[in-house]
C-alpha cells in the first residue's frame, strides 16, 4: 500500500541521525543550521529555510545566491537549491516557517530531525508546530533519540502488535477528553487529561495491538523509535 509523501526537515538541533535520502514525491528541507548537518551526511535539501543566524560561515549574509554560494549547497552537483531567507526579527521560528513552507508545497506528513535536544525553549516550540499540525488535520513526528514524539487531535493513532517499550500521553489543550488506550497494559476509557497533571505517562505494550485516541483535544504521544 503506498504511503503519502512526506516531507522531511532537518532542524539545527541535537544530531541523533539524519533524516533517510527522500524518495520520489517525498521533500527536504534544511531549516537553517540543519544544513550543515545534512551536508555532514552529504544530503542535499531541496529548500534551505532561515535567517541563518545558527549557521556562522554565514553571519551577515542576507542574499539568497550568496547563501548558496557561501555554504556550498550546490557543491558542483549541478543541483538547483532553492532557499527562503527570513529576517532576522520575526514572529514565527525558523521551522515553523520551514513546515509553513511543506505545507504550502502540500504536504501534509512531516518528519521532523533535529528538533529536539540543545535549547529545551526551542524543543518546546517543535512540540507545539507538530501540535499545531495535528489541529490543521496534518501530522508531525519529531524525532529523537530513542523515542517518536506526534500530536493527534479528535484522533488516533494505532501500533502494532510487535510494538515493545513504554507510550505516554499528554494533553497540550487545557484538556482532552474521551481519551481511550486500548491493547496497553492500562485500560483507559473516556477519559479526561489535563496538560497540569501527568496521569498519561510510562504506559507498555503487551504485545497486543494497540491504539490511543482522543475525541476532543490535541494529545502528544512519545513511543518508541523501533516501532
Amino acid at each position: 500500500m503506498p504511503r503519502d509523501p512526506i516531507c522531511y526537515i532537518m532542524g539545527a538541533g541535537e544530531c541523533h541521525e539524519p533524516p533517510p535520502a527522500p524518495v520520489k514525491g517525498d521533500f527536504l528541507i534544511a531549516a537553517d543550521g540543519g544544513y550543515s548537518h545534512l551536508k555532514k551526511h552529504h544530503l542535499t535539501p531541496n529548500l534551505v529555510v532561515g535567517d541563518f543566524d545558527s549557521m556562522p560561515e554565514i553571519t551577515g549574509i542576507n542574499e539568497a545566491v550568496y547563501i548558496i554560494e557561501a555554504t556550498g549547497i550546490i557543491e558542483g552537483t549541478g543541483t538547483t537549491v532553492d532557499t527562503l531567507v527570513l529576517p532576522r526579527e520575526k514572529d514565527d521560528t525558523d521551522m515553523r516557517a520551514a513546515i509553513n513552507a511543506g505545507w504550502e508545497r502540500g504536504y501534509r506528513v512531516f518528519y521532523i530531525y533535529g528538533g529536539t535536544g540543545g535549547r529545551l525553549d526551542h524543543t518546546l516550540a517543535n512540540i507545539q508546530c507538530i501540535a499545531e499540525l495535528a489541529r490543521r488535520s496534518g501530522r508531525g513526528v519529531l524525532v529523537d533519540r530513542d523515542a517518536l514524539i506526534t500530536a493527534v487531535c479528535d484522533s488516533e493513532i494505532h501500533f502494532p502488535e510487535s510494538a515493545r517499550g513504554t507510550v505516554s500521553v499528554f494533553a497540550h489543550t487545557e484538556t482532552c477528553t474521551g481519551v481511550c488506550e486500548t491493547g496497553l497494559k492500562y485500560a483507559l476509557k473516556n477519559a479526561m487529561l489535563s496538560n497540569t497533571n501527568p496521569l498519561g505517562i510510562s504506559n507498555e505494550f503487551i504485545g497486543k495491538a494497540a491504539a490511543v485516541s482522543v475525541k476532543s483535544g490535541i494529545l502528544l504521544v512519545f513511543y518508541p523509535k523501533t516501532i
